[in-house]
Order: structure tokens, then sequence, then C-alpha cells
């Protein structure tokens, strides 16, 4: 059962009840009157009659008396409420993206530092072989 807003429920109402007596009615106060009488002959000739639609109940905290400039400040919050969740979800994408790249440049650069590495030791290594192959020919035969 909510706590706030309207609780609508349809009841059956039972049909009324009358008696009959053999007494007189009793008389009946003023307008003003607080003395009431006790005897059940009153009693039972009472019935109230409830309609089957819910009667409209309204609370302090009811939204539908609210000021039209509360609503409109209530939406603006909720709306700025939402832009700032879809600014902090951006914002997380965005730092996951600047992360993703910064790892793809540093892969890069040890790839490239590798690959200079490599292109060192193969440069040092042909050097070698180039000062080798300089003694050769030093006897120039001829066929």
């Amino acid at each position: 059962m909510p706590f706030f807003g309207s609780h609508k429920e349809t009841t059956t109402v039972p049909p009324p009840t009358t008696t009959t007596s053999t007494s007189p009615p009793a008389r009946r106060g003023t307008l003003f009157s607080r003395r009431r009488s006790s005897s059940p002959d009153l009693t039972t000739r009472h019935h109230h009659t409830t309609t089957t639609t819910s009667p409209k109940r309204h609370s302090l905290l009811s939204k539908h008396h609210e000021d039209a400039s509360i609503t409109g400040a209530r939406q603006s919050l909720i709306q700025a409420e939402n832009a700032e969740r879809e600014a902090d979800r951006a914002l997380f994408v965005a730092k996951a993206a600047v992360r993703d790249a910064l790892a793809k440049v540093k892969m890069l650069e040890r790839e490239a530092a590798e690959e200079a590495r490599l292109a060192k030791i193969k440069q040092t290594q042909a050097k070698a072989m180039g000062k080798r192959g300089k003694h050769l020919g030093r006897h120039e035969h001829s066929f």
C-alpha cells in the first residue's frame, strides 16, 4: 500500500437495513444540537450510500494542485540530473578512450624501440661483415 498518493478501492455496499418498530419515532435535535439518542431505532434507520467510484482524496502533498512554477522547477531539476548522469557517462567513456589511446601509443613506442634495437644490431653485424669483406681481393687473380 503506498504511503502517498491516492489509493483506489472499489467497495460493495450492502443494501440499507431498516427495522420497523412499534414505538413512535424519536424527536430529532436541531441543526446545531449535539445531543444524540442512543436508541437502536435511530441508529438502524440511518444508512449511508457510497458510490462504486472511488472518491477523490487529496493529501497536502498531492501533486494535482501543485503550482505550475513548482512543477516547472521539478522538471528542470529532473532534466538537469539526467543531463549530469549522461555527462558522467560520457566523461567515463572519454577517459576510457584516452587510456586506450595512451596504451596504444606506449605499445607503439616499445615496438619502435625494439625495432630500432634490432636495426642497430643488424647495422653492427653488417658493418662487421663489411670490414671482413675488405680483405677479400688482395690477391688479384686473373683468369
